[in-house]
Formats: structure tokens, C-alpha cells, sequence
């Protein structure tokens, strides 16, 4: 196990797309950051759809269904009156969700829209809002994506907003969407490890193995390979899962922002082939390097602790 420098510089990268307390949005003078694939996440299995779309599909042009003019009907009844459903009142974005902060290549991008101030607040609200409050950080991406559906920017907002509120269906389907329009593969770790949400590790996998991600930066790939390890201990696969995050990454003495996840998992994996001894050192290097409690290592090492003593 390697002994972490306490000196060593962090990465200023996005630090992985696993972390969903990160703030998405693009900010301006800041890097993109997502959250994403901590094998340390959980309520895995949330699957909840949007809401569905009214009328139901049953009443809209079904042969038969009365047809509301408005006009008297021609036996002399009055015409049934339409049935509406009251409009929603526009989200409000909070004050300090300054347009002016989201990346000025996306604002650029936006400006050839009807609302760009409108979209930009709700992308920077669902950044601003992502940590405390995912739901709330969803509500906004979707509400730019109302005013944008084609954007890439927005299509990612909504993914990476849907992934940390637990919607992985949508997630799922977002980020293909994104990647389509914009050809990039950075996401490739929220890809996968919406599979993984959707109880598919199988799929999961072969994301992982896209000839795409040899592109991702190395932040990115140690993300991936945690994916993987979780992937595969969701198939039985203990032995499989450790060795797919031992490595240089794993051995590293410097620390950087993905290195508590990265042993975290590590450890995880170790528990999970029945290493308990290795497993608590390495939860225990993870709580060292913790600093702001993005994973649960502290609780787990305690439980460890607690079974050795009953």
C-alpha cells in the first residue's frame, strides 16, 4: 500500500467523474466536473420516470373521444368544456446563479437561441445545486433543455443531473444523446456506470471496453476502472474486481482528488474476495486522505473494527 505525501499536490482536473457532490456547469474559469461512478455510491435502483405527459395517449386522438370545439353541440347540448391542466409556473432561478458564470464557449453556443440568459442561469443553478440538492439540480437541467434541446451543453446538464439524482434510465439516455451531438467520450464512466445503476454489469463492461476509452484522461480512466471493479464484483467476480484497479494509479504515492475513491474501492474489492486484513488497511489509508468525507471508509473501517470485537 502506498504512503500517501500529505504535501503532494492535488489534481486540478475534474477530479473523475465520480463524484456527485462535484459542481457541474462549466463554470467560467473552471473545468468541467461531473459526478459520477464512486463504487461507494448507493440507492442504486431508484428508477423513477419523469413525469408522464398529459393528456394520456389514450385521449389524444383515440377514434371516438369527444372532441372538444368550444362550439354548441348539434343536438343543442353544449359542447363538453376542455379539460386543462393549469400551467406550471417557470422555475425561478436563484440570484446567484449568475449567466455570466457558465463557460463562455457554451454561453457562445447559446446566443443563437431564443432565451441564452434564461438556459445559462438554470445550467449554472443545476452546478450551483448539485451537491445539496439533485433533485432540485435535475429540475433546472430539464428546464433548460426545454429552451434547448439540442444542445449538447444542456443534454449533458441533464444527464449528469438525472445520474446523481438517481435516475439512470434518463441518464442513460442523455448522455448518449450528448455524445451524439457533441462526439466526445468523456462521459464514458457515467455510461457505464448507469448500466451498472440499471442492474446490467454485463453492459457495464462493455462500455468500458470501447476502443473510445483509451482517449479519456487519466482521471477519467481511474473512474472507468472503478466502474469495472464494481461491474465485476456485481457479476461474483472478487478476483476480477481487485485486479482491475491495481495498477501505477493504485500505487501512486501523490494524492490526488480521485485517490479516496480509487481506495475506497480498492478496499471494497479486497472485502469482497475475503481479504478483511488488506481491506481494513486500505480503508484505513482511505480515511487518511478523505478530507472532505466523500466516502463512507470512516464507517466502514468502525464496522470492521465492531465485528472483530463481537
Amino acid at each position: 500500500m502506498p504512503t500517501p505525501r500529505r504535501d503532494a499536490p492535488r489534481s486540478t482536473g475534474r477530479g473523475g467523474s465520480a463524484d456527485p457532490r462535484k459542481p457541474i456547469g462549466r463554470t467560467s474559469g473552471s473545468s468541467s466536473s461531473t459526478p459520477g461512478a464512486s463504487s461507494a455510491s448507493a440507492g442504486r435502483g431508484n428508477e423513477k420516470k419523469p413525469g408522464s405527459s398529459y393528456p394520456p395517449a389514450a385521449q389524444r386522438g383515440a377514434p371516438g373521444a369527444p372532441k372538444p370545439t368550444g362550439r354548441p353541440a348539434r343536438d343543442g347540448g353544449a359542447a363538453p368544456e376542455r379539460s386543462r391542466r393549469p400551467r406550471a409556473a417557470p422555475l425561478a432561478i436563484p440570484a446567484e446563479a449568475d449567466p455570466q458564470l457558465l463557460d463562455p464557449a457554451i454561453r457562445r453556443e447559446l446566443r443563437t437561441l431564443a432565451q441564452p440568459d434564461v438556459i445559462a442561469g438554470h445550467l449554472v443553478a443545476a452546478g450551483l445545486l448539485l451537491a445539496e440538492d439533485p433533485a432540485a439540480a435535475y429540475a433546472h437541467a430539464l428546464a433548460a433543455k426545454a429552451l434547448a434541446g439540442r444542445s449538447g451543453a444542456v443534454r449533458e446538464a441533464v444527464g449528469v443531473t438525472a445520474y446523481a439524482a438517481g435516475e439512470y434510465a434518463v441518464a442513460l439516455a442523455e448522455l448518449r444523446a450528448a455524445r451524439r451531438i457533441t462526439g466526445s467520450a468523456e462521459h464514458l464512466p457515467l455510461l457505464a456506470d448507469c448500466e451498472r445503476g440499471l442492474g446490467r454489469p454485463d453492459r457495464a463492461l462493455a462500455v468500458a471496453a470501447e476502443p473510445a476509452a483509451k482517449s479519456l484522461d487519466r482521471a477519467s480512466r481511474v473512474e472507468l476502472a472503478i466502474v469495472v471493479s464494481g461491474a465485476r464484483r456485481d457479476l461474483g467476480q472478487a478476483a476480477a474486481a481487485v485486479l482491475a484497479l491495481q495498477g501505477k494509479d493504485l500505487d501512486s504515492d501523490e494524492v490526488h482528488d480521485w485517490t479516496p475513491r480509487l481506495w475506497y474501492a480498492y478496499a471494497e474489492a479486497l472485502l469482497a474476495a475475503g481479504r478483511v486484513d488488506d481491506a481494513r488497511t486500505w480503508f484505513a489509508a482511505t480515511v487518511a486522505v478523505d478530507d472532505d468525507d466523500s466516502t463512507d471508509a470512516s464507517t466502514r473501517l468502525a464496522m470492521l473494527s465492531h465485528q472483530d470485537g463481537s
